[in-house]
This record gives C-alpha cells, structure tokens and sequence, in this order.
C-alpha cells in the first residue's frame, strides 16, 4: 500500500522473532503502519519459519436470489446506526476501509496509506477506478464530507466516540459542552484522490476505526438520508423495503470490485421467535440465518442441507448500571453486584460454556492488547458489606430490563438475578421485544445490552465508556481512565500498550459500570447452496462474495 517502511516495522519484526507479540497482533500493526497484507503475511512467514499461501478461490456461480432471515430496521441516516442496519445498507455504500474475517484491515474505496513516524498525520489515496452509481467521480471531498458529518456532535454518531481523543477538543457553546474539530485542518483534502487526517495526538487504529458499522461513505448530495434508491459505491442497489418485513437488494452491474455474482439479495425479518426462522431455513423459505441463538445449535447441526459457521469473537453483553443515577452512583454498589455473580455459572447455564467467563472489563483474552488480571472471584459477603457501607444494611430492590430474543440473554440475566438474591439484591426482569429495548437500551437505570465484536478493546471502551461519547450509555466519566485510553491508542508497542491496558482494566473492575459475566461464542448457519461464505467476527456480510450454487 505505501511506498516507505514505516520505522516501527523492524522493531515489530524483532518483537514477533522473540515470541513478544502474537502473529495476529503482528499482522494487524504491520498492515496499519502501512505493509500490504500479502507483504504482511510474507514477511510473518520468514520469520516464523513457514509459509502463507493464499488459498486458491473456488469458481463461483452467477445469477440467483440470496435470502437471509435478518431484522429490518429503520435505514435513514447510517451515520447513526446502533444494530444490524449496516448489513443492508454496506452492500450500497461501501467503507473506505474494510477489517477482514481474519481481524486484518485492508483497503477498500482507499487503495491505500501512509502514516508518519509519529502516527499524527494519516494520508489516504482513493481508488481511482470507484464512481457513484449514478456515474460520477468518488473524490476525496466526498470522503471529507463524510467524516466532518460523522464528527459533527449534531449528528450523534457513534464513530466521534472512536475519535474524539485525536480529532476532536471540547468546548462549551451556549452554556453546554460540546466538541469540535481541534483544528481547522484537522480533515485535509490534498487532491481529488487524496485526503489526510491531521491528529492533535498519536493514534494508530485509525484504518479500523473507518470501518466502524457508522462509517458507511454515503452520497453528500442526499445530505444523510438513506433510503430505497439512495446513491452508492457498493456492489448492489436498494430497490424495495418495508420495516419489519423485507429489504430487497439488486446487483449493480458496474461494481469497480469483485462480484456481486448474484442478481439479488432480499433480507427476511422474521421476528423475534427463534422457531419462525429455524422452521424458515428448515422449509428453503431462507437461505440463511444472519446469526442463530446458542440454544439453536443442536437443532440446526440435526439438518442435512445446513452448514454451521463459528467464530471467535469478542462478543459480550453487559448489565450497565447508570452512574448518574441512585443507587449505582456508589461505586461500593457497583462492586457488589459484580461480586455476587459467577461468570463460570452464567456461562455453563445460558451459553452451554460455549465462549469464554468475563472479568467485568470488557477487554477479551482475543484482543491483542488485553491484559491478564487478577480474576475477581465471587464473594456474597463481601457484597453484604460493601451495601451495608453504601447504606443499604437490607440490600437493594432494583429493575433490569432485558430482551426477549435472543433467548440466552434472558437466560443469562435470570442466573444473576438468583445470584444478586443471595447478597440481598432482588432484581425484577422488565422484559421486552428487541425493537422496543433498542428504543430505550440507552435511557433504562440498569439493562442488559448486547455488545458486538470489536478487533481492540481500546476501540470497545472508546465508544461504551470514555466520557461524553454518544454509545456511552452507562454515562461513566472518568478522567484518569480517559486519559490512559487516549495514551493506549496512540501507543504502537504491543507491549507498552498491554501494559497501560493493565492499568484500564483495573479501573473497569473496581469503578466500572458493568456486570459482565461472558463473551459469547458466534454462529450464522446457511444452507449448503449458498457458497463464499465465511463467519465474520461482527456479523458483516459481504454479500458480493457470496453465490447460490443451483441459480
């Protein structure tokens, strides 16, 4: 992708030779400072002693209708999406970036980068071969459009949590605090085919941040609106919708990339009833569940024509408690409903142990960057006391409001609510409907939300938790621990980084606004005729690659 070597890729090298940092980790900083993945993958492979070769792609067929039994929410600004809308409209409006199944960034309307050595000036060339479909040229001013758009906290985007410390300074207008652009050539147009980011601080993930699920690249002339034949750059168009139902996509003949191989793609939703879209996939009503509950598995591994796909990520959902508000503004609070669940348990009972037991931190073992702690065991009494110390001798009488689909996160949050019994914490269950839950998830004193994979813990706690950021739901603010997370992501040393995260996950533990009790492990399932098909961390599908084999 860049012409220079970045100075840090030899340190790198050193550091994966020494076994001091993971061959992920080294593909994933090789590719940021600026390597190709083949070179990345090369260059690994010397030095381990093996070799990669790229597997060789079967041929696929064309033409044909993919169905995929998904939820089908309101579309209109992608800059703002907060669930699985990014799987509909990504298929029209691509991202600059593209993080792959294997957790490496590439390049995707970017054909590539160059940073500094000091990681605060990031300089982006555009494809040149990407046009609009409505056939005009895709320039960097429209590039620049988007992410001013993204950063404008009237907007309240998600993706000015991820940059907020290296883009963004607070400001108070009018009585209230806000953000702007820390500098007025913060978002650099340098040609028609290039743009640049200039950071007021270090930051290194700034390619995986662009391909955050609200960092779609849509039309500046239809001013943020989406919809049924909105403008793209991607490989189908919009051409049917109705909420709750159906979205029909049709291939663009024209796509500058590879495929799309199908002629069409329709998401199905089918509700919140697990059974509807088993019996859906069972009948060939669909093609394919965009992701199953883990209580399906048995039933779906019963049926012949279906292909179970797995994925390790770090994929979570937290109890979040509002620190603004009583009785979770008392950390001794926080501390006693972490202290009174088993993770293990949770996991075993509503996850069948499929994934892995959490630490209250929200960093998993699978991010390069985590650090192993202390684990912090379950203790009733202790939470009895830290109550009695926060002035509840009786204990707590609280509201958790959850969703009913899918099924083990009910099941999760009825094993802590018999644990919370045991130190005195009686806990009713609001349950309700995902649509109605996503209406609310932010608002509620005490929920249980359902989190997606990230590829760094640091971009996790950046959009939950870093002070004043739209996905803050828990509305945690913590100067110290923002400033360790600015200081991790501007850190390229594995090392150094793993060591501030120490630090970061400490402070989530003993301030932190959440219970979490496990990462979860991922499936999709798919009938056998579908073909291309592989289990991307966070959910993406990346309907271009994919065909049905009897079109």
């Amino acid at each position: 992708m860049s012409t220079r070597e970045h100075p840090y890729i030899a340190r790198l090298c050193a550091q994966f030779a020494d076994r001091r940092c993971s061959r992920r980790e080294f593909l994933r900083t090789a590719t940021l400072l600026g390597l190709s993945a083949t070179a990345a993958y090369g260059l690994a492979g010397r030095i381990a002693g093996d070799s990669f070769v790229s597997p060789a792609k079967a041929a696929l067929p064309q033409g044909g209708s993919l169905r995929i039994s998904m939820v089908v929410q309101e579309l209109s600004d992608p800059h703002t999406y907060e669930w699985s809308q990014y799987n509909i409209t990504q298929q029209v409006c691509s991202f600059l970036t593209r993080t792959g199944h294997d957790n490496v960034t590439r390049p995707h309307l970017v054909s590539g980068w160059e940073v500094n050595d000091d990681l605060t000036s990031w300089t982006f060339q555009l494809r040149p071969d990407v046009k609009w479909h409505n056939g005009r040229d895709f320039t960097a001013e429209d590039a620049a459009w988007n992410l001013n758009r993204i950063l404008d906290p009237k907007t309240g985007s998600s993706g000015l949590g991820l940059m907020k410390s290296y883009m963004l300074n607070e400001v108070e207008k009018d009585g209230e605090k806000t953000t702007e652009l820390w500098d007025a050539n913060a978002i650099e147009v340098v040609d028609a085919k290039t743009f640049r980011l200039n950071l007021k601080q270090p930051q290194l993930a700034v390619p995986e941040h662009l391909f955050h699920y609200t960092m779609h690249i849509i039309d500046p002339e239809e001013g943020g609106v989406f919809g049924v034949g909105s403008n793209g750059t991607g490989p189908f168009q919009l051409v049917d919708l109705k909420l709750g139902e159906y979205a029909v996509l049709k291939a663009y003949p024209d796509y500058w990339g590879e495929g799309p191989y199908l002629d069409e793609l329709r998401f199905i939703d089918l509700g919140d009833d697990a059974s509807a879209a088993i019996a859906a996939l069972q009948s060939g009503q669909v093609d394919g569940l965009y992701q199953t509950d883990i209580l399906q598995i048995p039933t779906l591994a019963g049926m012949e024509h279906v292909e179970i796909y797995d994925a390790t990520t770090a994929s979570t959902a937290v109890a979040r408690m509002k620190v603004d508000q009583k009785p979770f503004d008392d950390p001794r609070v926080r501390m006693a409903l972490k202290l009174t669940v088993d993770p293990a348990r949770v996991l075993e009972i509503a996850h069948s142990g499929r994934g892995q037991p959490a630490e209250h931190h929200h960093v998993s073992p699978i991010h390069p960057e985590y650090a192993q702690m202390p684990r912090l065991e379950r203790d009733v009494a202790k939470a009895k006391a830290l109550l009695a110390e926060a002035g509840y001798p009786e204990g707590l009488d609280l509201e958790i409001a959850c969703r009913t689909s899918p099924d083990w996160e009910l099941l999760a949050v009825q094993v802590m609510v018999e644990q919370w019994k045991e130190a005195g914490i009686r806990v009713k269950i609001n349950n309700m409907p995902s649509s109605a839950y996503w209406d609310i998830w932010n608002k509620v004193p005490f929920g249980f939300t359902e989190w997606s994979h990230r590829p760094l813990g640091t971009m996790v706690l950046s959009l939950a938790y870093r002070s004043g950021v739209p996905w803050n739901e828990s509305g945690y603010a913590n100067p110290e621990f923002d400033s360790l997370l600015s200081e991790a992501e501007g850190t390229a040393d594995v090392e150094a980084r793993r060591e501030i995260m120490a630090k970061l996950e400490k402070i989530m533990v003993e301030d932190g606004p959440i219970v979490q009790p496990l990462w979860r492990a991922r499936s999709a399932a798919y009938a056998k005729r579908v073909k291309g098909f592989q289990m991307h961390p966070t959910n993406y599908i990346f309907a271009e690659q994919l065909a049905v084999a009897d079109a």
